[in-house]
Parts: structure tokens; sequence; C-alpha cells
């Protein structure tokens, strides 16, 4: 999806169309969480922090996010994919892989389906999606992003490898920034520079995941779409507009986060065994707190007791607090638990 949040916000409120929109943050504090395309002109972004992007532009709107709107979109969106293949791969909520090898409509052409869903999508939700064919994931996940807003970019064979060789480094899906810079410093600055360097170097360099990079410098990518993904942790955090120093703003706000979390646990009808307590301070210094037990959990309850046990182990946070976190984690899901049955035990 193109800009999904903040287009979202500017189909809904049609006195923001137009115009530079950020969503999540205020001009005092907090993160960009999505900026419309207006706002991408002037260097706005996601995860960027709101007074540097009120900074860039000054005429930026900010708007509070309504996930529960984005989750409802997401979901009609996702039926939509449903509806030409079960071989989806959600990413996040705008964004999933499709495999329309064999698809529900028997249509060959692959290019002939995203246009098909990018008409779909339209006119089902007014919003404009971007999409990428290719004959893998990551061709297919370059290609979506080159020709955006409602883009379509297909990458054939015989022209994958000389897009990938002409390819600034810093564009690979899968290369973060201090890979990147960590690469740049080894001379290798383009895709054809990567493909220059042998697996064994690169896995000298990068460990294991240097052998992906191996391979996507030659267009490879034998990654299957995986329609039942799962996920490792489940989470929620929030900035607040001003510093916490008492314990009980700060117990109030983890109540709110782990009632969040659980309610994500229930979607997904899984229990946990680790609770994260993240804290960062009014200096951006960051302290996670984390601990595990032997028995599963699940409620907002037991999520709120232990993350409050953290928050005061080994002891309270001892400077202005301006963003708290909560994390589960070592996840079991419904369908992996095996059937048991109550003992009987003779007293």
């Amino acid at each position: 999806m193109d800009a999904f949040f903040a287009s979202v916000e500017q189909r809904d409120h049609p006195e923001l169309r137009g115009k530079p929109v950020a969503v999540g943050g205020s001009r005092e504090r907090g993160v960009v969480a999505a900026a419309s395309y207006e706002a991408r002109r002037f260097g706005v972004h996601s995860a960027l922090a709101s007074k540097i992007a009120a900074q860039r532009c000054p005429q930026l709107i900010f708007v509070k996010p309504r996930f529960e709107v984005y989750s409802a979109v997401s979901r009609q969106i996702r039926e939509i994919f449903f509806s030409y293949t079960d071989l989806v791969e959600p990413l996040s909520l705008d964004e999933a892989y499709l495999d329309v090898t064999e698809n529900k409509i028997g249509m060959p052409s692959a290019s002939i389906i995203a246009k098909e869903i990018k008409a779909r999508i339209a006119e089902v939700t007014g919003l404009t999606a971007s999409a990428g064919v290719s004959y893998n994931k990551f061709l297919a996940k370059l290609a979506s992003d080159m020709d955006k807003p409602n883009g379509f970019t297909l990458i054939t064979p015989d022209k994958a490898e000389a897009i990938v060789a002409g390819l600034s480094i810093d564009k690979f899906h899968g290369i973060g920034k201090v890979t990147a810079a960590k690469m740049q410093s080894m001379g290798i600055v383009t895709g054809a520079d990567l493909r220059q360097r042998s697996e064994e170097e690169l896995v000298r360099n990068f460990g294991k995941v240097g052998r992906y990079y191996y391979r996507i410098s030659r267009a490879q990518d034998e990654r299957e779409v995986q329609p039942h993904r799962i996920r490792k942790s489940i989470g929620s955090e929030r900035t607040f507009d001003a510093d916490l120093t008492e314990e009980y703003d700060m117990l109030e706000r983890l109540q709110y986060l782990a009632e969040e979390v659980a309610q994500d646990m229930a979607r997904l009808k899984a229990t946990a065994k680790t609770v994260t307590v993240k804290i960062k301070y009014f200096d951006f210094t960051l302290n996670t707190r984390s601990k595990t037990y032997l028995s599963e959990f699940s409620s907002a309850d037991a999520i709120f007791t232990i993350a409050r046990d953290l928050l005061r182990t080994p002891q309270l946070p001892a400077y202005p607090v301006r963003l708290l976190g909560i994390a589960v984690s070592s996840l079991l899901y419904q369908h992996d638990k095996q059937e048991g049955y109550q003992l009987t035990i003779e007293f």
C-alpha cells in the first residue's frame, strides 16, 4: 500500500488531501509512524523524531493514529488477496507476498492478476497500492518499490541480473543502514560490486546472512511464500507527550500496554512465557528488562503484574521516562498444543 496510514487519514478527512501529513507523534515529541507523499518531499519519513519532522516541514499536520481503522482496511485487502490465492505471506498490515503460480482464477499471467488486485483495492478501499511482479521474493519486493505510488513493475528473468547489478547497495531489501555502511567502507557500492565478492568472504564479514547476500547479488532467492509465518513476539509501546516521573503514571501506561498485548495474543490464539519491558529515558537512553517463566500466560492481568515487577526491579526508573513498551515472546500457538487430559490423583 502507498503511505498506508497517512493515505487512510487523507481518504477519511478530505481537508488533509494534498497536504503534508504525519501519523503519530506531535510537534513537541514522539515518532512519526507514517508520512504522506507530500510530507516525504520534505524528508519526513516513518521512525523520524516528530520534532525533527516539524523542523523539516513547518506546515506538517500531525494526526493521531487509528490502528483499529487501519486493521479493518488491512482485512479488506487481505480478503482480496485470498480470492486469488491461499499462498499469502503478510509482512505487515499493508504489505504481503503472493504466490500466484497456481491461482484460483486459472490466470497464467501474474501481471494481469497484479493489475486486477490493484484495481479491486482501489474500488473497495479508495486507496492505491503498488505491485511488483517477478520470479522470486527478493525481486518482487524490489519491483514493488520502483514505481511508487500507484505503480506496477515487472522484472523478467532476462533483465533481473542487470537491474540488480546497477542497484545501489543501500536499496537492497534485507540490507540495513549499518550493513550498507560497512559494505560501502569495503568498496561495495552497487550490486555489481557485491557480485564480485566470494561467498566465503561475505560469510566471513557478515556471518551466515552473507550467503543470502551472495545469492541476491545474482538475482537468486529460493525462499518460498509462507502463508503461516509464525510471529516470534507480540508487543506494544508508546512515546508520551510529557516525560513520566511518578510510579502511578508509569503503571497506568503499563496497564494499557498490557491490555493491548493481551488482545493481540487472544486474536492470534497464543500464550507466552517471557515478558520484556522497554524503558526509554528523557535523554534517549534505552533500558530493557526481561523475565521468563516455566508456565504459560496470556491474560492482561498476568502480563501487567510481570511488567510491573520488572519496572520495579532492580529499582524504579531514576530518570524521567519518555517511552514504555511491553513485549511477550517464547510464544506457543493453540494449533501447536497437544491435547491432554486431567490426571486423577489418589490421596
